[in-house]
């Protein structure tokens, strides 16, 4: 067990959940927390809902379609390479025009 494990305990959907995380993953976790029981809520008021899970799946279902699409965006960027050859161009101008002074 790595020394800086720390023990946090957390509420999701009125649950108690005893998590074992790095310290450094502290905030990270807390504020995970909060956003998935501030989207539960807004799933749970603004819908028909039978439990807190179907607003919990909701929310769930939400951040992966988030995760996927950043994801997604990420994969497309760096596919894409970019037209050095008018910088190229230029560089060569520059330095033909610095060349020809010598």
């Amino acid at each position: 067990m790595a020394t800086d494990d720390i023990s946090i305990k957390v509420n999701i959907g009125d649950r108690i959940y005893p998590l074992r995380i790095q310290a450094s993953e502290e905030e990270y976790v807390r504020k995970a927390a909060k956003l998935l029981n501030e989207k539960m809520a807004f799933f749970n008021s603004n819908f028909s809902v039978k439990d807190k899970i179907d607003g919990l799946s909701m929310a769930a279902l939400e951040f992966a379609v988030d995760a996927l699409n950043k994801s997604n965006e990420s994969i497309q960027y760096q596919h894409q390479t970019p037209d050095f050859k008018p910088l190229e161009t230029e560089i060569e101008a520059i330095e033909s025009l610095l060349t020809s002074k010598s």
